[in-house]
């Protein structure tokens, strides 16, 4: 990947990089640091009348991450949001793990291509309207409901929307390109002749993965938790249309605080679940051992 990069920056020359690099700096400057940097001022900033913006009481204050730490609910609504999303990572990692690896090293010629068309087709369809389909599989008098009546499993409708279930669910199965791809990036360099060699000498699959695969594939790893972790920590969507009251998700709340023109205090919700997502990427990378410039390699 690095032969790579230097010879297209050779091929661009002094021009080419420097519109390269001016057009990503504008990009970081402009649609991410600056934004950032004004949340985090309406952050501290109290809530104030238009005509007292500016004023002697317009100046910098904790009161609002205060109110989140002092908020029992909405500190339980952080907290269970941070679980799920830790299960919605664990549980795409579980699945998408062993199909990255098939794909990197055991699925050879036209039948890659048939799989990668099989996981990326159903992404050319918005993702809200995934989210409907699930919410149409999961109804009461949905599909899946119907089927096991119809089979006599059940007698009456399950509430599969009750709790946390269905949200983890839908959210899996729409960030899962998100842990797939980055494993089999990784995995689709190892020397399959290693993989050989240990079947060999009797090796079993599991202590093959466990020496072999997994340690080579610790970054897209590290990446793909963190990318999953990220999107489900930080989505609307999949709680509002498949949740019910019991699964609110706390970006619901950011979302409800900024609907109440209450920017000052969501903008501190959404700094610390920012600081909580960035801390997570630097987790993933200790307990991997990965750094920073493995990520880009």
């Amino acid at each position: 990947m690095r032969d790579f990069w230097n010879t297209a920056l050779r091929d661009l020359g002094k021009i080419g990089v420097a519109y390269i690099l001016i057009t990503v700096g504008t990009w970081l400057v402009f649609m991410i640091l600056i934004p950032q940097l004004i949340m985090f001022d309406y952050s501290l900033r109290p809530m104030l009348p238009l005509r007292e913006l500016g004023g002697p009481k317009d100046v910098w204050t904790l009161k609002n991450y205060m109110v989140f730490f002092s908020n029992r609910l909405h500190m339980a609504i952080f907290f269970k949001t941070i679980w799920s999303s830790l299960i919605v990572t664990v549980v795409a990692l579980v699945i998408c793990y062993p199909i990255a690896f098939y794909l990197a090293k055991v699925a050879r010629g036209a039948k890659v291509g048939l799989l990668m068309l099989g996981l990326i087709i159903p992404y050319w369809i918005n993702e809200l309207l995934r989210l409907f389909a699930w919410q149409i599989i999961l109804a009461d008098l949905g599909i899946l409901n119907q089927l096991l009546i119809f089979l006599g499993i059940i007698v009456d409708p399950i509430n599969f929307r009750m709790g946390n279930g269905a949200v983890i669910l839908g959210m899996t199965y729409a960030y899962i390109l998100f842990m797939v791809f980055p494993i089999y990036n990784v995995m689709e360099s190892l020397d399959s002749n290693q993989l050989d060699a240990a079947r060999d000498l009797g090796s079993s699959w599991l202590r093959i993965h466990y020496k072999i695969v997994v340690p080579h594939a610790k970054p897209g790893i590290a990446v793909g938790c963190t990318m999953t972790f990220m999107l489900a920590a930080g989505t609307v969507a999949a709680p509002q249309l498949l949740g019910s009251p019991s699964s609110f998700w706390f970006t619901q709340v950011i979302n409800t605080n900024f609907e109440c023109a209450n920017w000052n205090l969501g903008a501190a919700y959404a700094t610390v679940l920012m600081l909580l997502c960035v801390m997570f990427m630097f987790i993933m990378l200790k307990i991997f051992k990965v750094g920073l410039k493995e990520l880009t390699q």
